[in-house]
C-alpha cells in the first residue's frame, strides 16, 4: 500500500469518525426539543423553502420516500404541518408549515444553529468555506464513480 492509498484510507477514518460526532451532537440538540431528526428535518424544509409536495420532500430530507407519509402524518397529528390539494395539479398534495409549526421553528431553530456554531467553532468563516467546498467536489467526484459503475470493483 503506497503512502496515498494510506492516507486516503485515513481520511475516510477522520471524515467518518467526525460526521458521527457532529450528527450526534446535532441529533442530541434535535432530541432535546422534543423531535426526532426526520422530523426536524422536515420542518426545516418547509421553514426555509416554504410548501412542498409530499413526493419531493424524502429526496430534499434524504428519506426514503416510504417514511414520508409516516413523518407527515406524526407532524399533522401535533399540528406542526397541514397537508392542501396543489392549486395547479390534482395529483399532487402540498405540504406547508402551520403557524404553530411556525411559532415553534421561530423559536427553536436560532438555538439549533446555534448549537451547530459551537460544533464548527474550532474553524474560521474562511476554513468553513474551503471546507464545504472540498466536501462538495468529493461527494460529487463519488457520485460520478458510482454512476460509472466503478463502486463494482470494491
Amino acid at each position: 500500500m503506497n503512502t496515498n492509498q494510506r492516507d486516503s484510507l485515513k481520511l475516510f477514518t477522520v471524515l467518518t469518525r467526525a460526521l458521527q460526532s457532529v450528527k450526534a451532537r446535532a441529533e442530541a440538540d434535535i432530541k432535546m426539543h422534543g423531535f426526532n431528526p426526520t422530523e426536524f428535518a422536515v420542518l426545516e424544509l418547509l421553514y426555509s423553502k416554504g410548501d412542498q409536495a409530499v413526493q419531493k420532500i424524502g429526496a430534499k430530507v434524504l428519506i426514503a420516500s416510504s417514511s414520508i407519509t409516516y413523518v407527515v402524518d406524526k407532524l399533522e397529528k401535533k399540528e406542526m404541518i397541514a397537508r392542501k390539494p396543489s392549486p395547479n395539479d390534482r395529483r399532487v398534495t402540498l405540504v406547508s408549515i402551520t403557524k404553530k409549526g411556525q411559532a415553534w421553528m421561530d423559536a427553536v431553530f436560532p438555538k439549533h444553529a446555534e448549537a451547530l456554531e459551537q460544533v464548527f467553532a474550532p474553524l474560521d468563516p474562511d476554513e468553513k468555506q474551503r471546507l464545504i467546498q472540498q466536501l462538495k467536489e468529493i461527494g460529487l467526484y463519488a457520485d460520478k464513480l458510482s454512476k460509472e459503475g466503478v463502486n463494482e470493483r470494491i
